[in-house]
């Protein structure tokens, strides 16, 4: 049933021939690497090159792109967060950038929206004390105000840490613009986190003093973390690689394939590829109509991002199966698919069409029917209690590497 590749190296390496309707997930790889990734990845590799150099060039690539001063590849955008922060807190003192994560006397406040205060996979709060920092919540989970920020700040106070993702509360938070306006009367810089955004100049038109995206997500590129803003910010987040970003630095070959991605990503076919993207969510939703215990229909990205998913409600009783467990059906057997299941104990899952090769749009529906058609047949509906389903979850992650 999956169509492979005659050069798909997966069975080589003894792992499964997933198909990825869950996204720019980082735990399936994160995104199919574009093409003129893979060639300057492969060029480079076999060269030296004086890194203070390329990542020079990466910066005014990054520049030319983003509308910012400059930028800095880093490992990912979770590093690019503590490192955000350190420079915030160090500038370019050296002594200072070497005595991290011990922050002595050094302004290491960081504030963020309790409602931002998420896991991407790790708690962005860690990313933020990684580097030494104190974070500081500002208001509740699901209310902020602006009063709450401006109170917040103090002479302790470094930096500001904005989230944009769909983890996130999303409402009763403080606009961007807002946020960045009350803690620039204050003198207070602020980091934002746009890890799995496409548009690479709003969040700096709105205030944003560096900006920080994924390089490996939607742009396409090696794993990577690309931080975009002020000159003087970028520097001091590039000095951080004779501190703790030493352990978080990135090679020749990541720095050259993030370059290639920004580089396509101007000549990209978007409008192309949206129209490829609709015509699967439209094979899936024709599929799925008239489904018993089934009710689908597209949705736009909860952030603004330019594109849509399938959202799939489960009605367990007519559907004879609940959504965390039809998506773990899909998960098994010789031709798993991965679905985007982090809301299924709300009775849905999502189906993302971003990463798909060619036909793999028509294996998916074909899995859709074999699982429903599985669970109908069944005795009993396949209810796991859901915390159940995160308990064994949990002890998978603990039999690694077993």
């Amino acid at each position: 049933m999956t169509k492979a590749s005659d050069d798909d190296i997966r069975a080589e390496l003894g792992l499964r021939p997933v198909i990825n309707v869950s996204g720019t997930m980082t735990s399936l790889g994160a995104s199919i690497v574009v093409p003129e990734a893979v060639t300057a990845v492969t060029r480079v590799m076999t060269e030296f090159v004086e890194m203070g150099d390329l990542l020079r060039q990466a910066s005014h690539t990054i520049a030319e792109l983003t509308g910012a001063e400059a930028g800095f590849v880093t490992a990912s955008c979770s590093a690019g967060i503590s490192l955000a922060v350190a420079a915030a807190m160090t500038g370019n003192n050296l002594w200072a950038i070497e005595q991290l994560p011990d922050t002595g006397t050094l302004r290491n406040e960081v504030l963020i929206q309790a409602g931002h205060i998420v896991s991407y996979g790790a708690p962005v709060d860690q990313a933020i004390r990684l580097a030494g920092a104190k974070v500081v919540p500002v208001g509740q989970a699901t209310s902020a105000h602006g009063y709450q920020l401006d109170g917040a700040i103090s002479e302790r106070t470094a930096a500001a840490v904005y989230v944009v993702s769909h983890h996130v509360v999303d409402y009763g938070q403080i606009p961007l613009k807002t946020f960045a306006d009350i803690c620039h009367a204050r003198g207070v810089p602020v980091i934002v986190d746009a890890a799995s955004e496409y548009d690479l100049r709003r969040f700096l038109a709105d205030g944003a003093d560096v900006v920080l995206y994924s390089g490996h997500k939607f742009l396409g590129g090696p794993t990577s973390g690309i931080c975009a803003g002020r000159k003087d910010f970028i520097r001091n987040i590039y000095l951080q690689n004779r501190g703790i970003g030493r352990g978080m630095k990135v090679g020749k070959e990541g720095v050259a394939g993030v370059i290639a991605a920004l580089q396509a990503w101007k000549n990209r076919d978007h409008a192309g590829i949206r129209a490829r993207e609709r015509r699967a969510l439209d094979l899936w939703l024709k599929t799925l109509t008239g489904r018993d215990g089934i009710t689908a229909h597209i949705v736009p990205d909860p952030t603004g991002n330019p594109l849509d998913r399938l959202k799939v409600v489960v009605d367990p009783e007519a559907a004879r199966v609940t959504a965390w467990d039809l998506a773990s059906m899909l998960a098994s057997g010789p031709h798993p698919v991965i679905v985007r299941d982090h809301e299924a104990e709300q009775g849905y899952l999502l189906l993302d069409p971003c990463n798909l090769h060619p036909d793999e749009e028509s294996i998916v529906a074909a899995r859709l029917l074999e699982e429903l058609d599985r669970a109908r047949r069944s005795n009993e509906t396949i209810s796991t209690p859901h915390a159940q389903h995160l308990l064994a979850q949990e002890k998978n992650i603990l039999k690694w590497p077993d």
